[in-house]
């Protein structure tokens, strides 16, 4: 077999033009399929990290209920609330003018201590 009966075959190629342009055409149809999914993924994950910003965003400034949450009020409010608890506790936990917990305490801890050194 020479050379001159098949014409020059270039190197990766099958020989065959109709078959070599398949083989092109599958190769850009993979390689265009894998980058759409690539895309369709990141746009997917994407979506998925804006609407739980978009939920934290709503529980922030107290849009109401959702499906699966009841409402309630914004973290600024329900802050508020926990700083008047709170103050309310350390008020009963610090000596004061005989009417918190601590003053309680401190009134029983001294009957105490006179009951035991008699």
């Amino acid at each position: 077999m020479s050379s001159s009966v098949f014409g020059k075959i270039e190197s990766g190629s099958t020989g065959v033009p109709a078959v070599d342009t398949i083989v092109v055409w599958c190769v850009a149809g993979t390689a265009l399929a894998g980058i759409l999914v690539m895309l369709w993924r990141l746009v997917r994950g994407m979506r998925r990290v804006v609407m739980r910003v978009d939920d934290f965003v709503d529980d922030w400034q107290e849009v109401g209920s959702r499906p699966g949450v009841a409402a309630r009020p914004a973290v600024m409010a329900r802050l508020d609330a926990i700083e008047s608890r709170l103050t309310s506790v350390e008020h009963e936990v610090r000596p004061n003018s005989g009417s918190s917990l601590r003053d309680a305490v401190d009134r029983v801890d001294r009957r105490t201590a006179q009951l035991t050194e008699d």
